[in-house]
């Protein structure tokens, strides 16, 4: 597969975009800054450009294609896939202005130019921040738990503002074209190397999580995630919420539901440590299988309770 990354030079995108082309894919990562890695081309792509967007998803993938003298028929784009990750990552890096019209514009870019070249598969970077939980203002507690996909969306913040409407401009261009377009509600980000340097914290202090809903994503499970959704056709458009099995804490999910949760619906027991950042829905139509943890680097305080 041939897959025009966004953003392969982010937090997330630096681990999965290598990740994907470790599997055998070919990976263009189109950022305004370069990855360096050997297995991924690096293409400089301002994606609030209409026009560069356009070109990028137009061009030859890499100079292997200098000798295919019959590019692609009716001038649409060489990519098999599109993964849109690039985005401001969220408030208080830039105003919140440009933090929304940056975000929407790209989108917008990516996903316009996708599909008009043809391109039948965009699995794009959403937000559990989508919830309205992250980065509201005092305290915001969830409708129910587990939080799934049929949760409310009403953000306050100008970034998870962006990702919701992300979402909604994703919905329209599937009605328009018909390809297959997937969200990932991704929750808070974690490389293998910061278990140790911020999870200590944590497991002392577990209302240091609740803005994330005590959940987390290991960027080498988003890989997974990313390339099962690339591999999954004719689900058209769909969200999924995208976090590991367990929370980030070392209390027991129902401590938390007793500490931080005390009035809020509580749909289904969960098990000992399950999130409450629901990933059923990954699980079941993605066959998404989550396979690393906190406790894989770090004692559990409570592992013998």
């Amino acid at each position: 597969m041939r897959i025009f990354f966004t953003g392969g030079s982010g937090k997330a995108g630096h681990h999965v975009a290598p990740y994907l082309a470790s599997q055998g894919h070919q990976v263009t990562n189109a950022d305004l800054t370069p990855l360096g890695h050997p297995d991924v081309t690096d293409l400089r792509v301002d994606l609030t450009d209409a026009g560069q967007v356009y070109s990028a998803l137009a061009g030859m993938p890499t100079t292997a294609d200098l000798d295919d003298p019959h590019p692609a028929a009716g001038g649409g784009s060489a990519y098999d896939a599109v993964v849109h990750f690039a985005a401001v990552p969220r408030i208080l890096l830039v105003p919140d202005a440009a933090t929304f019209q940056a975000n929407v514009v790209a989108h917008y870019n990516v996903l316009e130019a996708a599909t008009r070249l043809g391109v039948r598969k965009v699995v794009f970077a959403s937000s559990e921040t989508a919830y309205g939980i992250c980065f509201a203002r005092g305290e915001r507690k969830p409708s129910y738990v587990p939080v799934d996909e049929d949760h409310p969306v009403v953000p306050e913040d100008s970034y998870a503002m962006s990702k919701v409407a992300g979402e909604v401009v994703a919905r329209s261009f599937h009605a328009r074209t018909g390809a297959d377009v997937y969200g990932l509600r991704i929750n808070n980000v974690v490389e293998p190397d910061e278990y140790a340097e911020k999870f200590p914290a944590f497991l002392a202090d577990p209302s240091l999580r609740r803005r994330n809903l005590f959940g987390y994503i290991d960027v080498r499970d988003l890989g997974q995630l990313t390339l099962r959704a690339l591999q999954t056709d004719g689900l058209g458009f769909q969200v999924f919420n995208v976090a590991n099995a367990d929370t980030s804490v070392a209390a027991t999910t129902r401590e938390l539901l007793d500490t931080f949760y005390d009035g809020v619906e509580v749909r289904r027991e969960p098990g000992r440590h399950e999130t409450l950042y629901s990933i059923d829905k990954a699980r079941e139509l993605l066959g998404y299988d989550p396979q690393h943890s906190w406790r894989d680097v770090l004692d559990d305080p409570r592992a013998g309770e």
